[in-house]
């Protein structure tokens, strides 16, 4: 059948099995939008306030259903308002296509209107990219770039379409769905990490998102259970493993818990399963471990890369483990376990509470929410002590900026979870981050979702500050915010609830009431400025550097 360009865009989504989209529209995206008209009952279109809280929210999306997330923009300031979504999604391994429009290709390379050129600046931030110059490879490029997205180590695929190839007319027809496989490894070459596995005496399994993207929790809870060795989670792989599994340690990390550092260095073998080695894990690379290490991961390019292993496997999380299950050892390690459960009962420091207490909110919310809550986080303080405080007991429930620490991240991110789960979602942000996109709280209004939006309000860049403290002698060189914002008028602006909490007595109560809307709440905690993140490895040094207390 004969298509415009623009239709066979809508189409080809709809082939791909994409059920929403998010997005902004723009002149050079026009036909796309008016294609889009015909389809609203197929394709769900979720219009947000800039196009970056729209990037941020088709990442979540991809998070939360397993799908591929989708993001559609104009050109010149629209396409680059996505740059920051696409680099998140690149560094954090999501599956995204992002869509532009540009000028026709009469005026590219003419400083057109609008113009720029994305694919060029999206080059070191996408797994492939796209500028469409001939409307018979349209179709065959969409369906290239969704299969390119989630195959592999996922990541973001950007298609820049000129406006006259929206608007020009060939033929089309569906093109098959193309489903990703993983192929089996070869077992002679997993020998060594085997034999490894079976010998070790104190092993200690890291585990990376990469464990959620392939679907291998149930697989990681019977290896961890089999070769009886406890479980650390970086960041981005919490909720890989049960937080009340006996075997789960806590986070791993530059602010992970302290009884993990303590045990990586004491482990004989440290088994890295969907995990690359990030300078927040592997800070000091040569003193991070003493041990042996196998490493496990799809990307071949992370093996060896940071850290070097004994031994490795490349391919997918749950192909592997379910390839070498039958060659690893059932095993029990009494000895090791108790020692690991001894170093659980390490103390960090002792809660300050200088107004009300962040983590005791984070703990409140952990009460009185399910498994299965989602829950959301800007970047800074509060995200580590959501990660530290809250418990994580299903993959897919914890949505972060990991690799590129993105501040803003939040509110875009709720919004697709929120799309994508049909659920209530629990936002964590500091008044830093909150700043940046609170914007589409009005998205969340519109949307009717009942996202309860916590704001740890403590004045200043809370992080940073920290910081400064440690290493720059209390210069607090622009963190201290002294931003006169009403949030109690902020929220009934948009036509949110708002909720303020004071004072500790009243936590239980306030978080009781916000993680019960049925509406988007804002809830002002104030905490105090001081307020800090430990224990702490300092950049570039190990275990044997972490901080465990520090003044104001």
């Amino acid at each position: 059948m004969k298509l415009k360009g623009a239709k066979i865009v809508t189409q080809s989504l709809i082939n791909e099995g994409v059920d929403t989209v998010f997005c902004y529209p723009g002149g050079a995206v026009l036909d796309i939008f008016d294609e889009l008209y015909f389809v609203q009952d197929r394709i769900k279109q979720v219009l947000t306030c800039h196009e970056q809280g729209a990037s941020h929210a088709a990442d979540a999306y991809a998070r939360i259903s397993g799908k591929v997330g989708v993001v559609i923009a104009t050109s010149g300031p629209g396409a680059t308002n996505l740059v920051t979504g696409i680099a998140n999604a690149y560094m954090d391994s999501v599956p995204m296509v992002a869509i532009t429009g540009n000028v026709a290709l009469s005026l590219l390379g003419r400083d057109s209107f609008q113009e720029v050129d994305i694919a060029g600046v999206t080059i070191p931030i996408t797994k492939h990219n796209y500028i469409v110059k001939d409307i018979q490879e349209l179709g065959k490029i969409i369906s290239e770039a969704f299969y390119i997205a989630k195959s592999g180590r996922p990541g973001p695929v950007l298609i820049d379409i000129p406006k006259n190839i929206q608007q020009t007319e060939c033929e089309w027809e569906p093109i098959p769905v193309r489903e990703v496989t993983h192929h089996l490894p070869d077992l002679k070459k997993c020998q060594s990490a085997i034999d490894i596995i079976n010998s070790s005496k104190k092993p200690l399994i890291y585990l990376g998102g990469g464990s959620i993207s392939s679907e291998a929790c149930n697989e990681v809870i019977k290896f961890a259970e089999k070769i009886d060795a406890p479980v650390a989670c970086s960041m981005m792989g919490l909720g890989g493993f049960p937080a009340s599994h006996p075997l789960f340690m806590g986070m791993i990390g530059m602010h992970g818990h302290a009884n993990v550092a303590f045990t990586t260095q004491e482990c004989d073998t440290l088994i890295a399963i969907g995990a690359r080695f990030s300078d927040r894990v592997a800070s000091d690379r040569i003193k991070f471990v003493k041990g042996k290490v196998v490493h496990i991961d799809i990307d071949n390019a992370e093996i060896n890369k940071n850290v070097k292993t004994s031994a490795h496997i490349v391919g997918d999380v749950k192909t592997v483990l379910n390839a070498i299950m039958p060659y690893i050892k059932n095993t029990q390690k009494p000895d090791w376990i108790d020692r690991c459960n001894e170093l659980k009962k390490t103390k960090v420091l002792k809660e300050t509470a200088h107004k009300v207490n962040p983590r005791e909110i984070l703990r409140s919310i952990s009460r009185q929410t399910p498994d299965g809550q989602i829950i959301a986080t800007d970047v800074g303080q509060h995200q580590m002590w959501t990660a530290q405080s809250c418990s994580f007991e299903k993959p897919r429930t914890f949505v972060t900026s990991g690799g590129l620490g993105t501040m803003g991240f939040g509110m875009g991110a709720a919004l697709g979870a929120a799309v994508a789960s049909k659920e209530r979602v629990v936002l964590i942000t500091g008044d830093g981050s909150f700043h940046m996109n609170f914007n589409e709280v009005v998205t969340a209004v519109t949307q009717n979702l009942p996202i309860a939006i916590f704001v740890f309000n403590n004045n200043t860049l809370g992080m940073v500050r920290q910081w400064q403290k440690l290493f720059y002698k209390h210069r607090f060189s622009n963190t201290t915010l002294d931003r006169p914002t009403n949030y109690e008028y902020l929220a009934k602006a948009f036509g949110a609830d708002y909720i303020e909490i004071n004072d500790n007595n009243e936590i239980e109560q306030k978080v009781n009431i916000a993680v019960s809307c049925t509406k988007p709440v804002i809830v002002n905690c104030k905490i105090g400025i001081d307020e800090n993140v430990l224990p702490m490895i300092p950049s570039g040094k190990s275990a044997n550097d972490i901080i465990m207390e520090m003044g104001e």
